[in-house]
């Protein structure tokens, strides 16, 4: 039913696309309309999907669902065996068919394949956002929590979830 594809740079308006109208139905319940809008301009320009793709080295995946690009993933390596799940998002219509889950699975699958000894998958989710519950279901600890400034006078404050992966 969903497959998997690594992005590259021409990938970007896919990605920025499925973005725009996951964002707002997100976070609207959780962060100022004038928050969204900073935080989407400062994530999902071109030029930072570049510098993501390009300078900060996040392995970005696009999830199709019947060949429709549906939703999508990037990873960041951070030191040493620890792995950030920087962008977890689908588009509205597939919460609750199964597509969280395989993203999660193929992101830690894709992590198995090409980090064969032990890691840790963070994950930095709103304090605020519903999906918390499921992604405890899926395995990740509620670890610490930060209070992020990304400017503007804006915060990000989040839970970070960790899980301990074996290879």
């Amino acid at each position: 039913m969903y497959t998997i594809e690594q992005a590259n740079l021409e990938d970007r308006d896919t990605i920025r696309e499925i973005a725009s109208r996951t964002w707002e139905p997100t976070y609207r319940n959780i962060l100022s309309k004038a928050q969204i809008d900073y935080m989407f301009e400062m994530m999902y320009s071109l030029e930072n999907l570049r510098k993501q793709m390009v300078e900060q080295h996040h392995q970005f995946f696009i999830i199709r669902a019947d060949g429709r690009p549906v939703a999508y993933l990037s990873i960041e390596p951070k030191s040493g065996n620890r792995f950030n799940f920087q962008k977890i998002y689908s588009l509205p219509e597939m919460h609750g068919k199964g597509v969280g889950r395989f993203i999660i699975e193929q992101g830690v699958a894709y992590l198995k394949a090409h980090y064969p000894t032990p890691f840790v998958v963070e994950l930095y989710v709103n304090r605020y956002n519903p999906a918390v519950g499921f992604y405890q279901h899926m395995g990740l600890k509620i670890a610490d929590t930060r209070d992020h400034d990304i400017g503007n006078g804006f915060f990000m404050n989040d839970y970070i979830m960790e899980m301990e992966v074996n290879a």
